[in-house]
């Protein structure tokens, strides 16, 4: 990281973390002062011995509360967790190679109660608003995390996405929010919604810093991001249920931006994905995910259901009564699918779509019940069929004057994320010109 040194820019996530008219309180859970002031410090010493841990060395990094932090309770956004839960043994892998990195952890952020939600309102902790719009959600379940990053009280913002838990907050917010391939980041010691679906990615203002973080959690030698040449890019814009019911932002914006590729030498071909239908079958079945979150709640929905927030544990209780047939017979029928979907991608570079159909819906809105239900699953729409599809995807920021934040969705095969995030880099200063 060049420019002011890591101590002066902490100091600066401090002092908006802290602000009496920001969103310090409801974005941020935990803020670690002392440990995050000594390694900003160590990143500064070592900088000044010409010495680096790596790519995210002394950047600003939240985690999300659903992160083991050795000594402390994973709430997970949950009151129940909190009082209930035991002290985590030892970092996640997650935190442990970011701290290994050179990273300065501030804070651990506010998110959706289990992260089962598109949302991002929370009723224990508060609802941290879209810095776009204070009365509007910041998307979900990452929500505490993306409006860190968007405030300018992080740099990178490290979260979870199940079903969109990245890309629908950096959408919503105007960032960039990653989804890698599942199995490229350690998910132990991240408290789990969905173990076959379960993935870690970053939030932030620009692809590079989703790029260097993502490498950091993975393992991974960090290059600089090389962006793909977008002359004969060959982009697939997929048609049905990706585009349909889109609201009056997005129907405007998304075209913008294919016409924008098209003009720069991309090859678009429309691209009618057939292997949706077979998904809608294994969901109107109760789905995978709703099976595997009520597996890890069951317990706690019957001693402690009153407690929980009723949006969450109402979809918790839906897969209550699902056999162990069911959901054995739509794990195998998802494995197939994946399979199928892999080769459909075969020979198209990236897949394109709005990221959600809608712009960031007002907190008051959301509060009956059912309007709850209906936008949230508008909200999940698009993001989550990758998460069930196995494939790595990014949301890229929509070029807006004014208005609500939108954002533009590319999906790559599994294992592609590299290409993808040197695609995506090309994308973003298409879309920046």
């Amino acid at each position: 990281m060049s420019g002011p040194s890591a101590r002066d820019r902490l100091d600066a996530a401090f002092s908006r973390i802290d602000a009496s008219d920001g969103e310090g309180a409801r974005a941020c859970l935990t803020v670690y002062r002392q440990a995050a002031r000594a390694a900003a410090d160590a990143a500064d010493a070592r900088a000044r011995a010409g010495q680096s841990l790596g790519p995210l060395d002394g950047a600003v990094v939240t985690i999300k509360d659903l992160f083991d932090v050795a000594g402390e309770v994973t709430r997970a956004g949950s009151q129940v967790l909190a009082e209930e839960g035991k002290p985590a043994a030892a970092d996640a892998p997650v935190v442990h190679a970011l701290r290994a990195g050179g990273a300065v952890i501030v804070a651990k952020t506010n998110m959706t109660e289990f992260a089962f939600s598109g949302v991002g309102i929370n009723p224990h902790y508060g609802t941290p608003g879209n810095p776009a719009d204070r009365t509007r959600i910041p998307g979900g379940s990452t929500s505490g995390g993306v409006v860190a990053a968007a405030d300018g009280m992080c740099e990178i913002a490290i979260g979870s996405d199940t079903g969109g838990s990245t890309r629908i907050p950096g959408a919503l917010c105007g960032l960039v929010g990653f989804k890698p391939s599942r199995q490229r980041i350690s998910t132990a010691g991240a408290f789990p919604l969905s173990q076959s679906m379960d993935s870690i990615g970053p939030i932030a203002r620009s692809v590079m810093d989703c790029a260097k973080a993502d490498a950091v959690m993975a393992g991974d030698d960090f290059k600089a991001l090389d962006p793909a040449p977008l002359a004969n890019l060959r982009i697939g814009i997929a048609q049905g249920m990706p585009l349909e019911n889109l609201d009056e932002t997005v129907a405007k914006r998304f075209p913008q931006a294919i016409d924008a590729l098209e003009k720069a030498g991309c090859r678009l071909s429309d691209e009618t994905l057939a292997l949706l239908d077979g998904m809608n079958r294994v969901n109107s079945r109760g789905g995978i995910q709703p099976a595997e979150a009520f597996t890890v709640h069951c317990d706690r929905l019957d001693r402690r259901g009153p407690a929980i927030d009723p949006n969450v544990r109402a979809r918790l209780e839906r897969a209550r009564n699902m056999s162990a047939a069911d959901y054995i017979e739509m794990v195998n029928e998802r494995v197939a699918l994946i399979a199928a979907m892999d080769a459909r991608l075969a020979d198209i570079d990236v897949l394109a779509m709005p990221t959600t159909p809608i712009v960031a819906p007002t907190i008051a809105e959301m509060a009956p019940a059912d309007v709850f239900a209906r936008k949230n699953a508008m909200l999940l729409r698009n993001t989550s069929m990758w998460n069930f599809f196995d494939c790595c995807a990014i949301s890229l920021p929509l070029p807006r004057e004014s208005g609500l934040p939108a954002g533009l969705m590319l999906v790559a095969r599994n294992g592609h994320d590299r290409r993808l995030f040197r695609i995506a880099a090309a994308v973003e200063r298409l879309l920046a010109a």
